[in-house]
């Protein structure tokens, strides 16, 4: 691509992953490349197996562990580890340009509950080739990275089923 630009999938409503994932599908139909790497999250989803089948188009790392996170205070140190290799991993990545698109999945989120610094996100947003698009997603998108986004999109929960006992199906939600 001549031109890429920073995308924003952010918001309480379910849908931030699937919209980066459903981006990923279309490029590979093109033939580009596509690196993901996902934030906060070390647990299964069908995604991991479906990428697999893409030959090479699209690329997924995981910077989380096993266990749910949870926020505390201080933030957990093995997370904060895996979230500070996430974004180092980040960086070696867009400064490769061997992707048309990266996708920081739950990245805003790893802010949020402190497990890396906005400032080093920040300079990574600034710091990519005019020719790569960009796509961060997680809830808590910070106004620093809205302000540098060209395009946000807030994907609002107005009615989950979660709400009514139902978890996480496979397929659907991992």
């Amino acid at each position: 691509m001549e031109k890429g630009y920073v995308q924003i999938y952010t918001g309480n409503g379910k849908g931030k992953t699937t919209a980066a994932l459903g981006l990923a599908l279309r490029a590979a139909g093109y033939g580009m490349k596509t690196y993901i790497g996902q934030f906060m999250k070390g647990q299964h989803y069908g995604e991991l197996d479906a990428i697999k089948m893409l030959k090479g188009l699209v690329t997924i790392e995981q910077y989380g562990l096993q266990e749910f996170c949870i926020p505390e205070n201080p933030p957990n140190a093995k997370q904060v580890k895996a979230a500070c290799d996430g974004l180092e991993k980040m960086r070696e990545v867009i400064k490769s340009e061997k992707y048309g698109i990266v996708v920081m999945d739950e990245i805003t989120t790893a802010i949020y509950f402190k497990l890396i610094d906005l400032s080093g996100v920040v300079e990574l947003v600034k710091s990519k080739p005019k020719s790569l698009e960009l796509v961060i997603t997680g809830r808590y998108a910070p106004d620093e990275l809205i302000a540098l986004a060209d395009l946000v999109t807030e994907m609002k929960e107005v009615k989950h089923y979660y709400k009514k006992g139902i978890v996480a199906r496979d397929g659907i939600e991992r």
